[in-house]
């Protein structure tokens, strides 16, 4: 991971679709440190999409899954995860 303070963090993902040129999606794991220890942490799904538009191309990014997070925590990954996008 490259984000400027999280650099000593594993970053696992896992496709879960690709259909070039128009999507990629992937799942990545959300822990915090208390869970770090456990076998199967949840996942929250990022989907890419392009589309043609009349000025060029449209990208279109849609996080989901955080209402499957164990209770309190989808929230929480949300307001975690803002920071990061915002720089991407």
């Amino acid at each position: 991971m490259t984000y400027p303070g999280y650099e000593h963090v594993p970053w696992k993902a896992r496709v879960v679709r690709m259909e070039a040129p128009h999507s990629f999606a992937f799942e990545w794991p959300h822990m915090d440190e208390a869970d770090e220890a456990i076998d199967e942490p949840a996942w929250t799904l990022v989907e890419f999409r392009l589309e043609p538009t009349q000025d060029g191309t449209r990208l279109t990014i849609v996080e989901s899954g955080f209402d499957a997070l164990p209770e309190g925590k989808g929230a929480l990954a949300m307001r975690r995860n803002e920071p990061g996008w915002e720089e991407q």
